[in-house]
């Protein structure tokens, strides 16, 4: 698991790794707290050696009692938006196949889902497959 410190460095340096949209409520008047994050949209650049450049959706996460109020649709708008004024050609993410709701959701904004699509298969190589793989 990654530590919080790692996470600060790698997404708040001069050329992070990754970038994160926050999606925040404020207190209604007379509640003492300040804004509360909701949710969050975690992505990054990638690149195609035949669409060229792309921004890939990590990872987002709207809290349980706040879901279903367009927060999620919101923050995969502006992606599309950082997407758009970054020059990229495609967005692109990942969801588990258990999250239904969470491909309704992307199906219902116009994304295509590339397994149905085209078969494609995501792989990982992690830890000791890894090491290997680079001879270390």
């Amino acid at each position: 698991m990654i530590t919080e410190e790692a996470l600060k460095a790698d997404g708040f340096r001069e050329n992070p790794f990754y970038h994160c949209l926050v999606a925040e409520i404020f207190p209604g008047p007379g509640e003492p707290q300040g804004p509360c994050v909701v949710g969050y949209g975690l992505y990054y650049f990638i690149y195609s050696t035949w669409k060229g450049r792309n921004i890939y959706l990590e990872d987002i996460y709207v809290k349980p009692e706040y879901r279903g109020q367009g927060i999620g649709s919101k923050i995969i708008k502006k992606v599309a938006e950082v997407a758009l004024d970054k020059g990229c050609s495609q967005f692109r993410l990942a969801v588990l196949d258990w999250n239904k709701r969470a491909m309704d959701l992307y199906k219902a904004l116009g994304a295509q889902d590339l397994t149905e699509a085209e078969g494609w298969h995501s792989f990982c190589f992690k830890g000791d497959s890894m090491r290997e793989l680079a001879g270390k």
